[in-house]
């Protein structure tokens, strides 16, 4: 084995991960015209879903303090799988997740560390993804993790670790002439990562050095994809304080914010980016307890907070006004808005499902546009969330109309499921 001193530090990492999205700025459009060319009846636009989840990843290390490679890693990939948009966004925020796994704890890493961390990426994101041949990306994703693995084993430097991915990732897997679009998303990564690595990019839409940029004209602004991936719950002893008021206090650091008082105490809990800066504010409003905080993006670490309004609510996706009024006529009590050939994100159907409206929540979404995007929502929230697959509106509007408030979540579920089948 060759001998290789090279260190990878934060900093690497994050021209790594800018240069990622500087990419898929470049590309998103080609990405969603080869969509649109292959499939041209699927009305997904995955180019601008694999933009903005990579938009939500990088907001965070326009603040952050921390330069550790192991603690700008896992900030990128929360960001990421709450971010995440679509099918090809969830597989990415996967990949994000399995480097940070891989670069857990480490201020810097080898070229080899971050060799495996980046075959560990590969992996998590072959485990979302259903094994079926028309799966391009499973297949790009095996394809790159084999031609990068004798480069990892014989510790060669980060670039060339990179040229051996990009190389693999450049042969179509299929018959076809030219990469599919899962296969050209994953090249588009390995490259955007190459040019961020070697300082050989430039991102019109974000500027490290003071956090923020200017939008480009008809660019998707990364600020609106801002995730809040920490939930924050304590107690808060101030007997004479107007709970409307301090909600309303913590609600410009925060994207979603309950406080109820019990006598004395008032029991906060919200979502935020900037826990630190939360508790700091909230200790000059006097003495707090109690304090307990979850990463959202972690697998079943949501617990339940606070008191609910009822045992269970039902959740449904919708993708114009007409068809959300029909479904709040049939009796949906809180509708999710993602816009044709848009979706929403993890980040916003956890929140809907984590509101103090109910202990439990039935997700319906508009057709499988979203399949892996619901499998994320079930990983985070658990129990607390039921999903049930649907073709299209018409079997939305069916399973709306199954709804019984007297049934338990997963009781719903299962009877909307039956009267799907049944039809």
């Amino acid at each position: 084995m060759s001998t290789n001193g090279e260190v990878i530090t934060g900093s690497d990492f994050k021209r790594m991960v800018a240069g990622a999205y500087s990419e898929f700025l470049l590309e998103y459009e080609n990405i969603n015209a080869l969509d649109k060319k292959l499939r041209p009846t699927h009305g997904a636009h995955p180019g601008t879903n694999i933009l903005r989840t990579m938009g939500a990843a990088v907001m965070p290390l326009a603040t952050t303090k921390d330069d550790s490679i192991g603690g700008l890693s896992r900030r990128v990939a929360s960001a990421a799988i709450l971010g995440a948009r679509g099918n090809s966004g969830v597989v990415l925020s996967q990949i994000l997740r399995g480097l940070a796994k891989g670069l857990s704890g480490k201020i810097n890493a080898t070229s080899s560390e971050f060799g495996k961390a980046f075959q560990y990426g590969i992996l998590y994101a072959q485990r979302v993804l259903p094994e079926e041949p028309e799966r391009p990306l499973v297949n790009a994703a095996r394809a790159v993790a084999k031609g990068a693995y004798q480069a990892v084993r014989a510790n060669l430097p980060i670039t060339e670790i990179l040229a051996a991915a990009i190389a693999a990732g450049e042969q179509p897997g299929s018959e076809q002439a030219e990469l599919d679009v899962g296969e050209r998303i994953m090249l588009t990564f390995l490259v955007g990562c190459q040019k961020g690595l070697n300082g050989n990019f430039v991102s019109p839409a974000l500027n490290f050095s003071v956090g923020t940029g200017e939008k480009g004209a008809g660019l998707p602004d990364p600020r609106n994809d801002v995730v809040h991936p920490y939930c924050l719950t304590f107690c808060l002893k101030v007997p004479q304080a107007d709970e409307e008021e301090i909600e309303r206090l913590l609600q410009e650091k925060a994207s979603f914010v309950v406080v109820e008082r019990r006598r004395n105490t008032l029991h906060v809990h919200l979502h935020t980016a900037h826990p630190g800066v939360v508790l700091e504010y909230a200790t000059g409003l006097g003495p707090v307890t109690d304090i307990r905080l979850n990463n959202m993006a972690e697998p079943h670490s949501m617990v339940l907070a606070h008191s609910s309004l009822m045992p269970v609510a039902l959740l449904a996706v919708s993708r114009h006004e007409a068809q959300a009024k029909r479904l709040t006529e049939l009796g949906a009590t809180l509708i999710t808005r993602g816009d044709e050939g848009d979706v929403p994100s993890v980040g916003a159907l956890v929140n809907a499902a984590h509101s103090d409206l109910a202990e439990s929540y039935v997700l319906v979404p508009d057709g499988p546009r979203m399949k892996l995007e619901l499998q994320q929502v079930k990983r985070i929230l658990g129990h607390r969330v039921e999903i049930v697959s649907v073709s299209g509106e018409a079997e939305q509007e069916a399973a709306v109309r199954s709804f019984d408030r007297r049934l338990t979540a997963s009781q719903n579920a299962e009877r909307m499921q039956m009267r799907l089948m049944d039809k």
